[in-house]
């Protein structure tokens, strides 16, 4: 565990330093409307994005969708043994968040396990702890993991049929912006820069 925890903190570290950087916080005018703000468009809608859950957090307490969304919040799924592209999303995030969070926006991440067999509480304790910013980690049974997924369209299998500690998860790598009461209004490709996510999410947030 402590050979993991120190590449995983080397890996965090070199995402940091690639998205490294100012990010600004966009005025924009209070009569916005959300259509000019969203940066994407999908089949069905944005409305179509989520859905109800409960899951436990890294203190092993169960909460609900709005109990974790009761603030703006940036969504990813991923998994604390990825070599490479999570950690370089969630430190993306986590400098978007720090970010905003020093001019005074309360924005939280939140990371949302595709690997729940490895990613217990404590292991996802470890992983959320390394990023700076406000970050909650969720995780739960194969069936609560799986339809949570569904529910953000987000595609993962698994490659552990040899029973390989090792086993590596593919996985879609967007980010959601999920606000309270409105839900899920935004999504983010993984080559966005934290810039990128600051102005949206004050976009969207003055526009509210």
């Amino acid at each position: 565990m402590a050979d993991r925890r120190i590449m995983l903190a080397a890996a965090v570290a070199s995402g940091l330093l690639l998205v490294a950087g100012g990010a600004y916080l966009a005025a924009r005018d209070d009569g916005v409307d959300y259509a000019q703000c969203r940066s994407s468009n999908v089949a069905g809608g944005m409305e179509s994005f989520g859905t109800e859950f409960t899951l436990t957090d890294t203190e092993g307490q169960r909460v609900t969708q709005d109990q974790v969304f009761d603030k703006p919040s940036l969504l990813y799924f991923g998994y604390t043994f990825c070599p490479d592209v999570c950690p370089l999303d969630t430190a993306r995030n986590a400098e978007a968040v720090a970010q905003l969070n020093e001019a005074g926006v309360d924005v939280q991440n939140v990371f949302v396990t595709v690997d729940p067999r490895r990613d217990t509480p404590e292991v996802l304790a470890d992983f959320t702890s390394l990023f700076p910013g406000q970050m909650v980690g969720l995780t739960g049974s194969d069936d609560e993991i799986a339809a949570v997924n569904k529910g953000w369209r987000n595609y993962y299998k698994a490659h552990d049929e040899e029973d390989d500690q090792y086993y590596l998860v593919d996985h879609m790598t967007n980010t959601y912006l999920v606000l309270p009461e409105a839900g899920t209004v935004d999504y983010f490709p993984r080559d966005a820069s934290p810039e990128k996510l600051v102005e949206t999410v004050g976009c969207f947030l003055n526009a509210g």
